[in-house]
């Protein structure tokens, strides 16, 4: 994105009466939050608080919880806690695909044969495959043999 022709080269910085004022909040209130440590703006040179998009972001989820769902900041805080837990595990998870994807087409080649993708047998089906095998042969009846 370019600015009077100009690459942007730094993140968008929002101060804290822009905040206030946008979401229709008191300063006071964005101070309680960074204390409760529900949002960490970064600081300038100055210590001035600068806000960036994905603050207002969490702050518009915080927002959220606490009108529209009536949730308390112990609450939010558990919440967004989670939140972030699940976003680390997703970045983990795409890493491992990532990974296997690489390591995969880094090993086919070298594969001595190729096997086609088995095909998907309902879970419900195999068991009882497994289980008829495993049956031990019935005893015969009299005078059967």
């Amino acid at each position: 994105m370019t600015i009077r022709g100009r690459k942007q080269d730094k993140p968008r910085r929002y101060s804290i009466g822009v905040v206030a004022e946008t979401f229709g909040i008191h300063e006071q209130t964005l101070r309680m939050y960074e204390r409760e440590g529900l949002l960490v703006p970064s600081r300038s040179a100055r210590n001035t608080r600068y806000y960036t998009d994905n603050d207002l972001e969490r702050l518009q989820c915080i927002l959220n919880l606490t009108r529209e769902m009536g949730v308390n900041l112990a609450g939010v805080q558990v919440i967004l806690g989670m939140r972030d837990r699940m976003e680390e595990m997703r970045q983990s998870m795409m890493a491992l695909v990532d990974y296997v994807r690489e390591h995969v087409a880094a090993h086919s080649a070298n594969a001595l044969a190729r096997v086609p993708p088995m095909h998907l047998v309902p879970a419900e089906l195999l068991m009882t495959d497994l289980a008829a095998q495993a049956r031990p042969p019935a005893p015969p009846r009299d005078g059967q043999r």
